[in-house]
């Protein structure tokens, strides 16, 4: 290979620190361009007074994917940051001293099963027994694969594995057949919202959520999920690649149907491929003339979208009792708050909520005495955002917060900052505000999601809005399978 090519990834994100590092490692001459002021896309970091802050993702799911990829390079996970397993797992609030906390052990999560629903743990069994065989087939066979054409799935071993991954069928029948008691149902149900859809509408291949979660476990590396995006850069770094931050990408200058040079904010670049790890939708719209655009703004607007979030970011004075790490809010109706996600697109009248606490597990990321927290509401994409909306909303995650663990945060708060639909596009020109990507439905699965490769001979795709999808794991993976894309046209040439 020509070691000379010159490779641009535009956008540090997961994928593309992925993309960039395991080009490098080929030979590649990769530069990575970055708007922000740092790696990790939605997974920076904000500090204040003390408090570090990840800004994005936290929780740590399929430790093995980040594992693969350390071990592309010689190293390990513990040569970066020491993981530690959460035990309990999670809080699951449903209301006043009403809550469940899921084990971190296959023995108390079958007690707890039998608790809830005598006799449930057969059918717990034959559910994980399934769960673990899409995992093990769906983390190998098929998240893998660039999904360029369906015919990239006409195998018989694919086909037979296929029915078995059930992809027609969706997780709400999936669970209900199997489990009655709303609570393990709700319990079961619950992955699927990171991967932007409802239950009814999410293949039941995805189960194998399920088995990451319960079996494989939630961790959390110390000092923060920035440790993640560190180490890639780090591994990246030592490959070769070159990282220029607080530069935009403005336009993308294709002659020919080549990309022959990227404009910046601070000049021009000369490349032979470029690596698209930004907003995929600001990038074929905005930075492409109309002739190389393979989608047009019907076809985006037609695209069902994950959720956008509104995010706030405290710092406490004080400790606070009865919360975990992680501590989900279930005390209001799933289907009412999805539906007003996906169907009628609104502000949640009655919001499920997400509160995370990572000072409970780590010191170091708040100062003695004072805890670390932000609360995070899943809403529709695309809605009208404003100030008083956000406010609005915090007093009353304030109030459900005081009413659920018994913590009156009110006059303990040193600052807050929000976040939400407004500033995901402003940082990262996220389509309609979107937080994770495209939701996972059956319709927007493999090859049927946008294509990693462009209508530009030397442009591709890569990160959440394209294969494999939604979630850290699925996007250093798909960094991967666009760097051998690339490698695989090198040797061809």
């Amino acid at each position: 290979m020509d070691k000379k090519t010159k490779v641009t990834v535009v956008g540090a994100g997961f994928a593309g620190l992925s993309a960039a590092a395991i080009l490098a490692k080929n030979g590649c001459d990769v530069t990575v361009i970055e708007k922000n002021e740092m790696a990790g896309g939605r997974a920076r970091t904000w500090s204040k007074d003390g408090f570090l802050f990840d800004m994005g993702p936290s929780w740590y799911w399929m430790p093995d994917v980040f594992e693969n990829f350390y071990q592309q390079f010689g190293k390990t996970t513990s040569d970066f940051y020491e993981l530690k397993r959460l035990a309990p797992s999670y809080r699951i609030y449903f209301g006043q001293d009403d809550t469940l906390d899921v084990p971190a052990t296959e023995a108390e999560l079958f007690k707890l099963f039998e608790t809830l629903e005598p006799g449930s743990s057969k059918n717990l069994i034959s559910f994980l027994n399934q769960a673990k065989y899409k995992y093990e087939v769906g983390m190998t066979e098929y998240v893998y694969k660039p999904s360029h054409s369906v015919m990239e799935y006409f195998d018989p071993r694919l086909a037979i594995s296929g029915i078995k991954l059930q992809l027609i069928g969706n997780m709400r029948t999936h669970v209900h057949k199997l489990f009655k008691n709303e609570k393990l149902r709700k319990l079961l149900e619950f992955p699927v919202l990171f991967l932007g859809a409802t239950p009814q509408n999410t293949p039941a291949l995805y189960s194998l959520m399920n088995y990451a979660d319960l079996i494989l476990g939630t961790w959390y590396p110390m000092g923060g999920m920035h440790k993640i995006v560190e180490a890639m850069q780090k591994i990246a770094e030592a490959q070769g690649v070159k990282f220029e931050f607080n530069t935009e990408v403005t336009k993308i200058d294709v002659q020919h149907n080549i990309v022959e040079r990227l404009i910046t904010t601070n000049g021009s670049i000369e490349t032979h491929f470029v690596v698209g790890n930004a907003d995929y939708h600001h990038i074929e719209q905005n930075l492409l003339d109309k002739p190389y655009r393979k989608y047009n703004e019907h076809y985006w607007d037609k695209r069902t979208m994950a959720p956008s979030c509104l995010l706030f970011y405290i710092g406490l004075n004080k400790k606070l009792n009865n919360i975990l790490h992680h501590n989900l809010f279930f005390d209001e109706s799933f289907d009412e708050h999805a539906a007003e996600i996906y169907t009628d697109a609104k502000w949640p009248s009655k919001p499920l909520f997400y509160a995370c606490c990572p000072s409970v597990t780590d010191l170091s990321v708040a100062p003695d005495g004072c805890e670390n927290l932000f609360f995070l509401v899943p809403v529709a994409p695309g809605l009208k955002d404003s100030e008083t909306k956000r406010e609005e909303y915090f007093n009353l995650l304030v109030k459900r917060f005081k009413n659920l663990t018994g913590n009156d945060i009110t006059d303990s708060i040193l600052f807050k900052r929000s976040y939400a639909m407004n500033d995901f596009e402003s940082d990262y020109h996220a389509f309609k505000g979107n937080a994770y990507g495209l939701a996972n439905t059956l319709k927007q699965t493999a090859f049927l999601k946008p294509k990693m490769k462009s209508n530009v001979t030397n442009l591709l795709y890569t990160g959440q809005l394209t294969v494999p999808g939604p979630g850290v794991p699925p996007a250093i993976i798909s960094g991967e399978v666009v760097a051998k894309e690339i490698i695989k046209k090198l040797k061809k040439a």
